[in-house]
C-alpha cells in the first residue's frame, strides 16, 4: 500500500470516527501527542505524591492543601507577569522548561537528604501545583489554536491523548515502584516534559499554515506581547459573571473530589507506601482506559449534537445518583466506583466541555484569567473542602452515609451550574456569529 493511500485511509477513518476534517488532521494529532506526553509525565509523578499522603493525618494533608492554595496563587501571579512580558510563541515552552528543571532539582534533593519529611511534603505541594498548571496552560494554548466550531468537534479527541499518556505513566510507575526505584521517576518525568517543546513549535506553525486560524486571537500575532497588568487575570475573573460561573463549576467539582480522596486515603493507611503507589497507579489505569474510549468516540458528538448544557451537566447528575446510592449502601466498592466515574467523566466529558467555554473569550482572558480559575480557584476549593471534610468527620463525627448525602446536594448544584454555563456559551457564540456576519455584510456593501 502506498503512503498516499495510507494517508487517505487515515483521513477517512478520522473523519468517520472523530469528525476531523483533512486540513485539521495534523494539528489535531500534534495536539493529541502534546497532551499525551504532558499527562504521561504527570501520571508518573502522581502515584509518588498520593502514596505519601497515607503517612500523614487528615489535618496534615489539609495543611498541605492550604499551602498548595497559597503557592498556587503566587505561581499564577508570577505566570501573569510572564504572560505580560513574554511573546506568546515563547510563553508555553518557557513554562514547561521551568517545571522540567524543578523535578531534576527534587531528584538531586532526594539523593542528598537523609531526613526527607520536609522534602516529601514540599514535593507533594509542588506536584499539586504542577498537576493543574501544566494542563491549564495546555488548554489555554488549545483555545488559542482552534476556533469555537473546531473546539466542539476536536477537544474531546485531543483530550483522549491525555488518557493515553495517563495509561503509560501509571504503567511505568507501577513497574518501577515494584523494584523500589521510585526516585528515578523524577528524571523520567522531567525528560518527558522537555519532549513537548518541539511539539509546541509544530502546533504553532500548523495553526497558521493549515488551520488558518489567525483570527482566533483577535489580530495579535504569536510573536507579539499580550501585555497588560500581571494581576489583571484576578480582576477580570471577579468582574465577569461568565468567568465566575466557571469558577463555581470547578469549586463544586472539587467538593466531590475532596470527599472521595480523603475517604480512599484513610482506607489505604494500612498499606505500605510501595503498595499504595501500585494501588493508586492501578486506579489511574482503569480511569484512563475508560476515559480514552469515551473521549475518542463520544465526547465530540455529545457536545456537537446535544449541546454544551447537556455536556456539562451529565457527569454531575450521574455522580449525584451515585452519592444517593452510597447513602443507603455505604460500601467501599461504591466509593471506588464513584471515584472512577468522577475522574473518567471529568477527563472525557466535563473537562473538554469546560475548555470549550474559553474559546468564547479574548486572548488575555485565556492566558491570564483562565489560570486563576483552573489553579487558584481549584486549589482554594481543595483547601476549603479539605477542612470541611475534616470538620464533618473529626469535628462532628459524621459517617460515610451522612457525608454522601451532603455530596449529593452539591452534585445537583454542580449540574445546575453546568446547564447555566452551557447556555451562556451558546449566547456568546451566537452573538459572535452575528457580529461576524454583520462585518462581512458591511465589507461587501463597501
Amino acid at each position: 500500500m502506498s503512503s498516499d493511500s495510507a494517508g487517505n485511509g487515515m483521513q477517512r477513518l478520522l473523519a468517520r470516527v472523530c469528525d476531523i476534517a483533512p486540513q485539521e488532521q495534523r494539528a489535531t494529532l500534534a495536539s493529541f501527542s502534546l497532551v499525551l506526553v504532558l499527562m504521561g509525565s504527570y501520571y508518573i509523578l502522581r502515584p509518588l505524591r498520593d502514596a505519601m499522603a497515607s503517612d500523614w493525618t487528615d489535618a496534615e494533608v489539609s495543611w498541605l492543601w492550604t499551602f498548595t492554595f497559597f503557592f498556587s496563587a503566587v505561581a499564577v501571579s508570577l505566570y501573569g507577569a510572564a504572560v505580560s512580558r513574554l511573546r506568546v510563541v515563547r510563553l508555553v515552552p518557557a513554562v514547561y522548561s521551568f517545571f522540567a528543571l524543578s523535578f531534576v532539582l527534587f531528584y538531586l534533593g532526594s539523593q542528598f537528604f537523609t531526613d526527607r519529611t520536609l522534602l516529601d511534603k514540599s514535593f507533594y505541594v509542588w506536584v499539586s501545583v504542577f498537576s493543574l498548571f501544566h494542563i491549564s496552560v495546555f488548554w489555554s494554548f488549545m483555545a488559542d489554536v482552534f476556533n469555537q466550531g473546531q473546539a466542539k468537534r476536536l477537544f474531546g479527541f485531543i483530550g483522549a491523548g491525555a488518557s493515553v499518556g495517563a495509561l503509560g505513566g501509571p504503567a511505568l510507575a507501577t513497574a518501577l515502584a515494584g523494584t523500589g526505584s521510585t526516585d528515578a521517576l523524577l528524571l523520567v518525568a522531567s525528560c518527558m516534559i522537555l519532549v513537548t517543546l518541539p511539539l509546541i513549535a509544530w502546533v504553532q506553525r500548523l495553526k497558521t499554515s493549515e488551520l488558518a486560524n489567525t483570527g482566533v486571537h483577535a489580530g495579535k500575532s504569536d510573536f507579539e506581547y499580550i501585555g497588560g497588568n500581571p494581576l489583571s487575570g484576578f480582576s477580570e475573573f471577579l468582574k465577569s459573571p461568565y468567568l465566575l460561573g466557571i469558577g463555581l463549576f470547578i469549586f463544586l467539582y472539587t467538593s466531590i473530589g475532596s470527599f472521595v480522596y480523603f475517604e480512599l486515603k484513610n482506607l489505604m493507611a494500612e498499606y505500605s507506601r510501595a503498595e499504595r503507589t501500585q494501588i493508586w497507579a492501578g486506579v489511574d489505569l482503569v480511569v484512563n482506559t475508560l476515559t480514552l474510549l469515551v473521549a475518542t468516540f463520544a465526547t465530540g458528538r455529545i457536545a456537537s449534537r446535544l449541546g454544551l448544557p447537556f455536556t456539562l451537566a451529565s457527569v454531575p447528575v450521574v455522580i449525584g445518583f451515585g452519592l444517593i446510592l452510597l447513602m443507603f449502601l455505604p460500601m467501599l466498592s461504591i466509593v471506588l466506583a464513584i471515584q472512577v466515574v468522577r475522574r473518567a467523566g471529568n477527563y472525557a466529558i466535563s473537562r473538554p466541555g469546560r475548555e470549550m467555554l474559553f474559546t468564547a473569550v479574548d486572548r488575555e482572558t485565556r492566558f491570564k484569567a483562565k489560570p486563576v480559575i483552573d489553579i487558584v480557584i481549584y486549589r482554594g476549593g481543595d483547601m476549603l473542602n479539605a477542612w470541611a471534610f475534616t470538620g464533618l468527620t473529626q469535628g462532628l463525627g459524621l459517617g460515610l452515609a451522612a457525608v454522601a448525602g451532603t455530596g449529593a446536594v452539591i452534585a445537583m448544584l454542580w449540574a445546575i451550574t453546568g446547564i447555566a454555563l452551557g447556555r451562556g456559551f451558546q449566547k456568546r457564540e451566537l452573538a459572535q456569529q452575528q457580529a461576524a456576519a454583520a462585518g462581512d455584510e458591511a465589507q461587501s456593501s463597501a
